[in-house]
């Protein structure tokens, strides 16, 4: 995807997951008689904004830089410092003159907002999709210099059981939840036998820091169609082939068929495949294919451009249930609550220092890279990734540091615990060292993102 296409995605993400965050904000504000006097979507420092009207009492507007958002609340020490109001007593639409319950809850609202949309993704996604789950049919595809490549796992290995417990379905050998225990051990069959392998104790970070698995269930380099007139058409190939090796190399996988014959542009190659005449399209009459079929061989020369002119057959191995409403709003639920408790682990990994802070955390460049490439998989997988940065989004916005919203809820129960306000001095200067310690650690993640891509 290019650099615009990108962008794009990133702003999309951004911008609907700070308007999401202060719509919350913003309504529970209202709701308890607070004068809202700015909603903006982006930061308009220096007076930087692309747009902006005045209704009523508050000013709406888009920043021009798009890293955030912030709604200003009347009577409420925030990241603008404002403290005009200190001279005056509490007026009855100030955030400081409502009951702390009140405050509470408008500064929580964002979160609660992010949750919401979280688990509307999530649901909306199971009804539209029901749920689907693939068997383990095939051997694994590990990419190199992956972590899973450094365990010692290879293409081909048929994932057999986790932490020893017998595993079917690729969902339960790559379930997210495994990846935060600290001791985790996959056993695989390789050429008949059993072989152990360990994950590292950082194998969240590590896959955060390749933006990928980097294992997945094996595309089968099942021929769907040849085009007339190209080197495969000449060479013998028909719709129906199973390659099974490419210049002397064992071929599992379609990927290693792409990037075997694009390194060969306008050289010649050997191809063997094994063809079996018959209806083909799924794992059965695969294995039929690699045990009765003909073996055949050729030798073509690519093109200029590194194609031969064959067209992969999709084999659906997935297995899919229809869910009604009830059983969608269900499953949203659960998975919410599920990815909640795994950020919320990762979080303590992290804190903890199990987990390599520099890989761990990404920035804008990383989650821009991450909504382009979740964009190019479909509307699905871009729905996926929002819920999944919107459940990110609450965790970091509730911990307890002053610049952020779980800072403002403390402030405020402690003032509800003393039955007195915090004196302004003293809540400006912990907003301010609140703020400090914000900028300084948006500048390591985004110093991060450019040496650590």
């Amino acid at each position: 995807m290019d650099f615009f296409s990108t962008l794009f995605y990133f702003i999309v993400a951004i911008f609907i997951l700070v308007t999401v965050h202060e719509f919350g904000h913003f309504a529970a504000a209202k709701f308890f008689g607070m004068r809202v006097e700015k909603f903006y979507i982006g930061f308009d420092f220096w007076n930087l904004r692309l747009w902006s009207t005045q209704r009523g009492e508050t000013e709406y507007g888009i920043g021009a830089i798009p890293l955030g958002g912030y709604v200003k609340i009347s009577g409420i020490i925030d990241e603008s410092f404002d403290t005009d109001f200190e001279s005056r007593p509490p007026q009855p639409w100030e955030f400081r003159s409502k009951p702390v319950w009140q405050r509470i809850v408008v500064l929580s609202a964002g979160v609660i907002m992010n949750m919401l949309l979280a688990a509307m993704i999530f649901i909306s996604l199971a009804f539209m999709y029901g749920e689907a789950k693939t068997p383990i049919v095939t051997g694994a595809y590990v990419q190199e210099n992956s972590v899973f490549a450094d365990m010692g796992m290879k293409s081909g290995d048929v994932i057999v059981s986790v932490n020893g417990n017998p595993v079917k379905y690729w969902d339960e050998a790559l379930d997210p939840e495994l990846f935060t225990n600290s001791d985790l051990i996959y056993t695989v069959k390789r050429n008949g036998e059993l072989k152990s392998f360990r994950a590292p104790e950082n194998i969240m970070s590590r896959m955060n820091q390749d933006m990928d698995a980097g294992i997945r269930p094996m595309t089968p380099p099942l021929i769907g169609e040849v085009y007339e007139g190209y080197p495969a058409e000449n060479a013998g190939l028909t719709p129906g082939a199973l390659i099974v090796s490419i210049g002397g190399k064992d071929i599992f996988d379609w990927q290693q068929v792409l990037e075997t014959v694009s390194a060969s542009k306008a050289k010649p190659i050997e191809i063997k495949w094994r063809v079996l005449p018959g209806e083909l399209g799924d794992a059965t009459s695969i294995r039929k294919i690699k045990e009765n079929g003909a073996l055949k061989e050729a030798t073509l020369r690519p093109n200029d451009q590194g194609k031969i002119g064959i067209v992969l057959k999709q084999v659906n191995e997935r297995e899919f249930k229809s869910l009604s409403f009830f059983e969608a709003l269900n499953a949203g639920v659960e998975r919410t609550f599920k990815m909640t408790a795994l950020t919320l682990k990762g979080f303590g990994k992290i804190i903890s220092g199990q987990e390599d802070i520099r890989q761990s955390v990404g920035g804008p460049i990383k989650i821009a890279k991450l909504a382009g490439q979740s964009a190019e998989q479909g509307a699905g997988s871009f729905m996926l990734f929002l819920a999944m940065l919107s459940i990110s989004l609450a965790i970091l916005n509730i911990l307890p540091i002053p610049a952020l919203d779980g800072g403002q809820i403390v402030m405020n129960s402690i003032e509800g615990i003393l039955g007195r306000e915090v004196p302004l001095k003293i809540k400006l200067r912990v907003q301010q060292i609140g703020v400090t310690a914000l900028m300084i650690l948006i500048a390591f993640i985004i110093l991060n993102d450019i040496f650590h891509p």
